[in-house]
């Protein structure tokens, strides 16, 4: 719980302003109608929690979705259930859940089309960006796993720099046999579930990382108390006993800005600068991605789409190698492609060109659905989180987007396409609680040159 309810902070303020706005209602009418779907939400999701496996506490969160459309439950509890879709493999559904909107604001920079900016491979520009500051921050958007997807392919290219920490919100303490191990399981975090949040961690501890738990452990009561104890714990973990260390931060959202405001006090970066007074490479990944509605969009992002055609993320460099961002609380700004589905899946879980898709047939479901296929590592125990999910499932969920309704992208379907690494595979056929219906070896080749 502590973990889920320590995601809520920014959102609360997000949710309300655009509900007051969209409904026409009292700040003071909403609040109320929040509060009682923030409550009746946690009560689900306790009893949820009481459900055996991911994919029966899924279930039961999607029933209560589907019997309660009223505004203030459906964006609280769409978040929810939009980070449970991206930890089965949904990650359509899971973007079309929870979508905060990107109209252009005033203290907007001009666009980098207009300014002189020339777009570079985000993969290739970022280390050269980095090469001169000890603390990266990278940021993402929780339920949306494209924005996750860069940083895990830029730990090689960050680690060959001279990085040689990574630390990652929601990482638990209690796991203290991550390190040795070399793999996450369920007990090591909160979005750690998510397979590609799981690739990240993984990839860094087999890269050399030292990997850094840096949650807020107390019972904080505010914004700025999290990111004030998230701080020091970065500092007493890496910077107080290694001044010179270089450190790589995944964050959520806001978490990252080096200035400003944030929720009435300071963010977790600019609490680590008081402490460390260590260069910082902000790199912001949440505002140019593709949303589940085009007009969702910031208006950046589709004119740089229309011109540039990118089918990698992008940053945009002057001649002066200096980056372009589109506010000023941030260093960099990433511009991810459109997303491009093959049998309901993103080509993005290629996780730019680390991994490869493999055809699995559903016949291990045995005509059972919904039915979770999961992939894990032959070299990595049962408890391992695997390196990709994704759910079979006849009777899709459905997702209402500005009064479209959405599907779950595998309806119908009855094989699907894992984004897998080479190597070799134990592959698992899950129904209702964890029932395992069937498991095959596979092992995926490298790509053909």
């Amino acid at each position: 719980m502590t973990s889920r309810r320590n995601t809520m902070w920014g959102y609360v303020v997000w949710l309300a302003c655009a509900a007051s706005a969209v409904h026409a209602q009292s700040a003071a009418q909403w609040q109320v109608q929040q509060a009682a779907a923030e409550a009746k939400a946690d009560k689900i999701m306790d009893e949820a929690s009481h459900q055996k496996g991911l994919l029966a506490q899924y279930m039961t969160m999607r029933q209560a979705y589907a019997s309660d459309d009223s505004p203030a439950f459906r964006m609280i509890f769409g978040q929810y259930i939009g980070w449970y879709l991206s930890f089965l493999g949904d990650y359509p559904l899971a973007t079309q859940s929870f979508s905060i909107a990107q109209p252009a604001q005033p203290d907007d920079k001009p666009s980098p089309l207009e300014s002189g900016y020339a777009a570079r491979p985000a993969l290739d520009a970022i280390p050269d960006l980095a090469k001169n500051d000890q603390i990266v921050l990278l940021n993402e958007a929780h339920n949306v796993g494209m924005t996750r997807s860069l940083t895990v392919a830029l730990l090689s290219r960050l680690y060959q720099e001279g990085f040689r920490y990574f630390a990652a919100e929601t990482l638990s303490q209690k796991d203290t046999q991550l390190q040795t191990r070399g793999y996450p399981i369920d007990d090591s975090g909160f979005y750690t579930e998510e397979p590609v949040y799981a690739e990240m961690v993984r990839t860094a501890l087999k890269l050399g990382y030292k990997v850094i738990a840096y949650e807020a452990t107390s019972n904080v009561t505010s914004a700025d108390q999290r990111e004030a104890e998230q701080a020091r714990h970065l500092y007493d973990s890496v910077f107080k006993q290694d001044p010179h260390a270089r450190l790589v931060i995944n964050a959520g959202y806001e978490h990252i800005v080096k200035s400003g405001g944030y929720l009435g006090g300071q963010s977790m970066a600019e609490h680590l600068y008081k402490l460390t007074g260590a260069s910082m490479l902000a790199i912001d990944q949440t505002a140019m991605y593709p949303h589940p509605s085009s007009q969702n969009n910031h208006p950046y992002y589709t004119a740089v789409m229309k011109q540039v055609h990118p089918d990698v993320p992008i940053v945009f460099v002057d001649a002066q190698d200096k980056p372009w961002s589109l506010r000023s609380t941030y260093d960099v700004t990433v511009f991810f492609p459109p997303e491009k589905l093959e049998r309901g899946r993103p080509t993005w879980l290629t996780l730019w060109g680390l991994r490869q898709p493999h055809l699995v047939s559903g016949d291990g479901c045995h005509d059972h659905y919904a039915c979770l296929v999961e992939a894990r590592y032959s070299n990595e125990g049962p408890d391992a989180i695997p390196a990709d999910r994704m759910l079979l499932d006849v009777t899709p969920m459905t997702i209402s987007i500005s009064g479209v309704e959405a599907y779950s992208s595998t309806q119908g379907v009855p094989s699907g396409t894992l984004y897998l690494r080479p190597g070799s595979y134990q592959i698992s056929f899950i129904v209702g609680g964890d029932k395992v219906l069937h498991r095959d070896t596979i092992t995926v080749s490298p790509p053909q040159p």
